[in-house]
């Protein structure tokens, strides 16, 4: 029989989520009121006046050409940071549930990464990398490839992603590996003695049985690249070159506190704001009917 908690009026419930409720209020809800607001106005660089233009923020925002460019490249590189982030995690915890020798070491070494803040991760790319004293550059050029992310965009596209990937393969793989330690054990063990391999057995058994993992991971880490990536990419590239690595959480950086045009950077944050939101409901709406629990 199962016991539920009840509460004689409404007092007590509502002191027991009023922390939860001030904090949203105030870290979520006002400062989204706040650009809201302020996406309708224009303010002048020295913040002594506004001027009201209604939707005019937003109707400028669709007519230039970088900032609907940003919309692909954004897309491009959260879908890359996330595949990138997610498979080789999903690999590893794979590795690291079987019973191997140093097992315990193996996946604290995998752990250490997620430690490692993105503007700090971007940091140390950007030394590994760098045109003049970058190690792993250096070792390029020897080999006869002439590295060099600051003029080539296909390179600074690929370091942004493996930088930003590179410290949330741990957040992934914890997540993983705890998902295949409850993963039946009988379970596989009968697959074996029906004869069904390794890889069968993964992808018949234990996939599905990973689905609200993973499907809970490709939330998280879409969310993650639209949002945290923000430091690797301001540390490494700065948008560059020619803007082919500003993603829209960029833009309304570099359009707001470099541009000081505060206005178009409240919109960019309204839309961000809203596309991301649109993403999330998407996914559970259509994706999430493919989860197994």
């Amino acid at each position: 029989m199962e016991n539920r908690v009840t509460f004689k009026g409404w007092l007590l419930p509502l002191l027991l989520v009023l922390p939860q409720i001030l904090i949203s209020a105030i870290f979520f809800f006002y400062p989204a009121g706040q650009a809201i607001w302020q996406s309708l106005f224009i303010p002048d660089p020295f913040g002594l006046s506004s001027q009201f233009v209604g939707l005019g923020n937003f109707e400028f925002l669709f007519s230039d050409q970088y900032y609907r460019t940003s919309f692909l490249t954004t897309a491009i590189f959260s879908t890359l940071v996330t595949l990138t982030s997610m498979v080789p995690a999903l690999f590893l915890a794979v590795i690291a549930d079987r019973l191997i020798k140093g097992a315990g070491v193996y996946r604290t070494l995998l752990i250490w990464p997620y430690a490692v803040a993105p503007a700090i991760a971007g940091v140390l790319w950007l030394f590994m990398f760098n045109t003049r004293v970058g190690v792993v550059s250096w070792y390029l050029g020897q080999l006869g490839y002439d590295w060099n992310h600051v003029l080539n965009e296909a390179e600074a596209m690929g370091l942004v992603v493996v930088a930003s990937a590179w410290g949330r393969i741990s957040y992934n793989f914890l997540f993983f590996y705890a998902a295949l330690q409850a993963v039946p054990r009988s379970v596989i063990e009968a697959a074996a003695i029906d004869g069904a391999h390794f890889w069968r057995r993964f992808f018949t058994i234990v996939l599905p049985l990973l689905s609200p993992t993973t499907f809970f991971l490709l939330v998280v880490n879409v969310v993650y690249a639209f949002f945290e990536t923000f430091g690797v990419i301001h540390t490494i590239t700065s948008g560059g070159p020619q803007q082919t690595t500003t993603i829209l959480v960029y833009k309304v950086f570099s359009d707001g506190f470099v541009g000081q045009d505060l206005g178009s950077s409240a919109a960019q944050s309204v839309i961000l704001l809203v596309v991301v939101g649109a993403l999330t409901i998407i996914q559970f709406k259509f994706i999430e009917k493919r989860v197994h629990y």
